[in-house]
């Protein structure tokens, strides 16, 4: 991690490294393709978390647009876009993400950005699921984070195509979710 001495304080350095990551892709992350975020994309970023640094809502809004930034990166590696949600019968099909690669693609993404020190509202939290079939309900997974209040929120990325807005609620309504197609 490229870190600078600056007045007795050691603080990272946006994009003086490329970060690389492997994305799942091809449904149950079959396969895995690293992606590099250059300096820029990580100078980009880094500014527009910036931007969300007032409150833990304003953060929110720059999580989803610094995710939609990463996937694009993502499908420019891979070379495939994702399209929205899954399509059954399409797994193994490089480029294509059902809810267990989005959820973990997003889930490393804001690890990084936890670790890089851009989250000042939220934590990272583990990986949460909704459905059993059993519920009437197919088993859906999303990222987590958590608030100074302990409050979870859902950022589930798995409804749009790659490189939408990624869907930020309160996880407890994302678990109340999922009944007929609902978001």
């Amino acid at each position: 991690m490229p870190l600078l001495l600056i007045a007795g304080v050691l603080v990272w350095a946006p994009g003086a490294q490329a970060q690389s990551f492997s994305i799942c892709h091809g449904y149950g992350c079959y396969f895995r393709t690293q992606v590099t975020l250059t300096p820029a994309d990580q100078s980009r970023i880094a500014a527009l978390m910036a931007g969300g640094r007032k409150s833990a809502e304003a953060e929110r809004t720059a999580i989803r647009r610094a995710v939609q930034i990463f996937e694009l990166r993502s499908t420019q590696v891979i070379g495939v876009a994702d399209r929205p949600r899954m399509e059954f019968g399409k797994a193994r099909e490089k480029g294509q993400m059902d809810c267990v690669d989005e959820s973990t693609n997003t889930d490393h993404f804001l690890r990084y950005l936890q670790a890089f020190r851009l989250l000042r509202f939220h934590t990272v939290a583990d990986r949460d699921a909704r459905g059993s079939f059993f519920d009437g309900r197919y088993p859906h997974f999303t990222a987590v984070l958590r608030d100074r209040s302990d409050t979870s929120w859902a950022v589930d990325s798995w409804y749009e195509p790659a490189g939408g807005k990624p869907d930020v609620m309160y996880l407890s309504k994302w678990k109340e979710r999922g009944f007929n197609s609902q978001r």
